[in-house]
């Protein structure tokens, strides 16, 4: 670790805890409490990233959470921050926005056109000729961007949380935790907000070797941890701030919704970098990121370090450094700055030149001279390291959110809040208090002017401890006759681009914001705005005031959108038998709000495990979880009337026990729903709904119960009854060791119901064929159902019993030529269209969508029929919506296709022009990549045409399997 320093008074690492990540394919040693670039930089490696537009070498800028150019890709994340994000054993991470790799860029050749790509080209340039715009815009956007989004990603939800308390404190550093001590001394609950993982801020790293202030961090701390109503909410930053004092808090977990009665802003400031020649070296910082990388991670910014300040704090680094054994060459003061920390850099030996300027920075790769000037004689020293301290920008957004109005100071050359709405204070450097005694004493008057503000109570007046010495560089810019002085690291844009954009019109701050994109990169500006304001006021001849700044709008702060989105508002619905499907390892699918086994993984791969359920059903038996189909029950004098009124079929001559296909359209004919319906008794139906609309049919039903005025009451009863389906030629047998049922063609004909005892549960039994086998649909209560399962598992097994999954089921049901609303349906399908004309009844006076049926019978442009594939090229399989295209135009598009085992071919549905339906006849599907593949027409059901196998005694159903085979 070449530039790891001794232990540190405050260090966050843990060197008893020493790990390894890679780096590029690198190996790299850190200890745990590092953060990415604090690891890489201990062992030399200073060039961490390349730059956005150029591709130049980039290394710590600011290490606040802000360094854009140390963004790193993971293997399940982009864009990893790693100036705060701590490393874990064994991680992997590269470069961002680098073609090849970080040492050798060739996008770094992009530099060498510079000149031909001035600011906002993109607006004007490639448009012309037209016909290449397509390319240029294809290449621009392969160009551009940082991290690469991982598309096989794994969903990750963050719950929203929602906290109140009665004064929140944005900022822990020196005044944000005296105020949170002054507020809870008056008793009331207190949120101290801070995005450190601990409480301290600048009085952990800018007077970490302040002796005289030891005892008073410890104070503080200590006091703050005994309170019990102080909350502290560590590595969190408040994203936005809305409407009475609601703050968007970002932490690790997620989002939280905080509400206050009063907010102090106690945030601090964002230090400022110098805009000269080459600025953007690695090795050029700003001091307070040596301070932080030195205080926190014991990590040498540098060996030879020359440090250019305008302020008292840049000679505070320069005593930090020379109190590390490392080597201060020079400091070049701006100006001449009065502090008591300027003798004793001097009694320590180290040069002090007043009243410098800046000229460039030199170096191939990184840093490694400085030239200046002194007197108009130009200086030259040999350094790694230049430390810039020339000025603060106000950490305001919370304020700006809030209302407050901002001026500009000349005393301090910064911009410092001057009106405050109702219940918001502020606090610290902020506020433009930069002595370590007066930030305590600012913060006490703010946190107790907000907790008496909350309690009703009359606030004192707020004395004004603002410094009285500037602390900023009123123009820290310094321009160079070759250029390349950087305003925003972000998007690369040079002092040039910015007097461009100003001399095009563009010299409004927002519109300078917009065409330049100064400040519209991640670290949306905190390192760029002020400088930018400082060079438009200039080159207009207005003051800051009058310049302005850009609206500061929520996301203050880059935030995922997994925590924007936060957990899903639907419920995540478990059917009874949901333990047994963890049990064996089940592969889940989302199905409306259910989660639902997708398949079983028995073999080596997916389309394995799905085959070998597939057989199971047809050679001897499966078990289906169906407990997510919707089941209402409608009883009630006009029971038969609304059961009438609903479904396509006659329902009113249905035999008591019996069993029908329901068909539910809309008022406009459409195919909205598709069931079971059962007659438990004249006035009382069971009818089941597809998964996914189950709650909008129950809706639907009750809605016209009470516009038809009828007499009869609708049950949902969907999470109540579970049920499964046991399919296959042995079901019978199975079945019959668990109930007293005759269970014999005669005694339980094919579509029938039953009620039962099924393993000592009450049931209802419907005998059906949706996957062509026979088969029995099983309802039990939902308490009983795993009961149930379990048994019919257990008698399974001397039959080789499956449990199969939805993807198996939609395989056998396609064999059967059975549709599936929403997937061979879409929101225009008429049951004609569907090619299911037997289930409309018009003999019935009246049902849902019966009028517009009447019209649309004799209107049928398209149909869904059946087709097999005649390409024997297993590569050259076509997938759902793949488009059916004859004489280049489209005339269709696959609903459902699969490769049956039991026909050995490729099967489908798909929906199509009416004039290509004729059994036989040759269509053509355009595969994905181009390619047409040619497919016939065919009569469904595919698999078992006559129904035999779905009612068969034993002889038959070998007969017909033989057949098949």
């Amino acid at each position: 670790m070449k530039l790891r320093l001794s232990p540190q008074p405050l260090e966050w690492i843990d060197r008893k805890n020493p790990l390894t990540f890679t780096f590029e394919g690198k190996e790299v040693t850190g200890f745990a409490g590092d953060v990415a670039s604090s690891a890489l930089w201990s062992e030399g490696s200073k060039v961490l990233g390349r730059s956005f537009k150029y591709h130049r070498r980039r290394g710590l800028l600011s290490f606040a959470n802000h360094d854009v150019n140390a963004l790193f890709q993971a293997p399940d994340m982009p864009n990893v921050r790693g100036d705060v994000t701590p490393v874990q054993e064994g991680q992997m991470f590269t470069a961002v926005n680098t073609f090849g790799s970080l040492a050798s860029d060739k996008g770094s050749l992009v530099e060498l056109i510079g000149k031909f790509l001035p600011v906002g080209f993109y607006y004007r340039a490639f448009y012309s000729p037209k016909f290449l715009f397509p390319k240029w815009e294809r290449l621009i956007r392969e160009m551009a961007g940082l991290g690469k989004v991982d598309t096989s990603w794994t969903e990750s939800r963050q719950p929203k949380r929602y906290r109140h308390c009665d004064v929140a404190i944005i900022g822990a550093g020196p005044s944000g935790m005296a105020a949170a001590i002054a507020a809870a001394e008056q008793g009331v609950d207190v949120c101290l907000i801070d995005e450190n993982p601990y409480i301290g801020g600048s009085l952990d790293y800018q007077y970490v070797n302040e002796e005289a202030l030891s005892e008073t961090r410890s104070s503080l701390k200590s006091t703050i941890e005994s309170m019990a109503n102080i909350q502290v909410i560590a590595s969190a930053y408040v994203a936005g701030y809305y409407g009475d004092h609601w703050l968007a808090v970002n932490t690790d977990q997620g989002l939280i919704k905080l509400s206050a009665q009063s907010v102090v802003v106690a945030t601090g400031v964002f230090e400022q970098p110098a805009v000269f020649r080459n600025n953007d070296l690695p090795g050029v910082m700003n001091a307070s990121a040596a301070q932080r990388l030195m205080s926190r991670y014991a990590v040498a910014p540098c060996k030879e370090a020359v440090i250019l300040t305008a302020n008292p704090e840049g000679y505070r680094a320069a005593l930090d450094m020379h109190k590390n054994g490392l080597v201060v060459k020079a400091i070049l003061d701006t100006g001449s700055t009065d502090s008591e920390w300027v003798e004793q850099a001097r009694q320590s030996g180290i040069p002090v030149f007043e009243h410098a300027t800046i000229v460039e920075a030199s170096g191939r790769k990184a840093l490694q001279a400085v030239t200046f000037s002194v007197d108009g004689v130009a200086k030259q020293l040999a350094c790694d390291g230049l430390l810039m301290s020339v000025g603060w920008a106000p950490a305001g957004a919370p304020l700006y959110q809030a209302g407050t109005k901002f001026a500009y100071s000349h005393t301090l050359e910064q911009l410092l809040p001057v009106s405050l709405p109702e219940g918001v204070y502020a606090c610290g450097r902020i506020n433009g208090v930069f002595d370590i005694l007066d930030q305590f004493k600012d913060g006490e008057q703010a946190g107790l002017a907000a907790a008496l503000y909350m309690q009703g109570k009359e606030t004192p007046e707020l004395n004004d401890y603002a410094a009285q010495m500037a602390h900023s560089h009123p123009y820290p810019i310094w321009q160079h006759p070759k250029g390349k002085e950087f305003v925003d690291f972000d998007e690369d844009i040079q002092f040039k681009d910015l007097k461009g954009a100003i001399a095009q019109g563009f010299d409004n701050i927002e519109l300078m914001k917009r065409f330049s994109t100064i400040g519209m990169g991640p670290s949306q500006g905190k390192h760029s705005n002020m400088n930018g304001i400082r060079i438009l006021a200039k080159l207009t001849g207005k003051t800051i005031d009058q310049t302005g700044s850009t609206t500061a709008r929520p996301m203050f702060h880059p935030t995922p959108v997994s925590h924007l989105a936060g957990m899903r508002f639907r419920p995540e619905r478990l059917t009874p038998m949901h333990a047994f499907h963890q049990s064996v390892n089940a592969c889940f699918m989302e199905a409306g709000n259910w989660l639902r086994p997708e398949y079983y993984p028995s073999e080596a791969s997916r389309e394995a495990s799905i085959a070998a359920e597939v057989a199971a059903v047809r050679g001897s038996v499966g078990l289906i979880d169906v407990s997510t189909l919707g089941k209402l029950e409608v009883f009630g004098k006009d029971a038969v009337e609304l059961m009438d009124r609903l479904y396509t079929m006659r329902m009113s001559n249905m035999a008591i026990g019996a069993s029908r296909y329901a068909l539910m359209v809309d008022d406009s004919g459409v195919v909205i729903d598709d069931g079971v319906a059962v007659r438990y008794s004249d006035e009382h139906f069971y009818v089941t709904t597809t998964t996914s609309s189950s709650d909008s049919a129950y809706r639907m039903i009750q809605k016209k119960v009470i516009e038809w005025g009828l007499q009869v009451t609708v049950l949902n009863r969907t999470g109540q009854i579970g049920a499964m389906n046991l399919a296959g030629p042995n079901s019978r047998k199975i079945l019959s060791q668990l109930t007293d049922l005759d269970l014999s063609n005669e005694g339980f004909p094919y579509l029938v119901m039953r009620r039962a005892k099924v393993a000592g549960v009450d049931a209802t039994l419907i005998r059906v064929g949706f996957v062509g086998e026979l088969g029995y649909e099983i309802h039990v209560d939902s308490m009983d159902a795993l009961q149930v399962w379990d048994e019919l598992m257990r008698v399974g097994e001397a039959f080789s019993i499956k449990p199969f999954g939805v993807e198996a089921q939609r395989m056998l049901r396609l064999e059967k030529g059975h549709i599936i609303v929403g997937q061979d349906t879409d929101g225009l399908t008429n049951p004609f269209e569907a090619n299911m004309p037997w289930s409309v009844h018009f003999k019935k006076p009246y049902f849902l969508g019966k009028p517009s049926l009447m019209k649309l019978k004799n209107e049928q442009q398209r149909i869904l029929v059946g087709f097999e594939l005649l390409s024997a090229d297993r590569n050259a399989m076509p997938l759902e919506s793949n488009l059916l295209i004859e004489d280049g135009e489209m005339i269709g598009r696959v609903t459902s296709i699969g490769r049956s085992a039991a026909l050995g071919k490729v099967i489908g549905l798909a929906m199509i022009s009416i004039d290509y339906s004729k059994p036989d006849g040759e269509l053509h599907i355009k595969l994905s990549d181009g390619r047409l593949v040619k497919a016939k027409v065919v009569k469904t059901p595919f698999y078992d045409p006559d129904g035999l196998l779905q009612k068969p005694d034993e002889e038959v159903h070998n007969k017909e399997q033989g057949a098949a085979a």
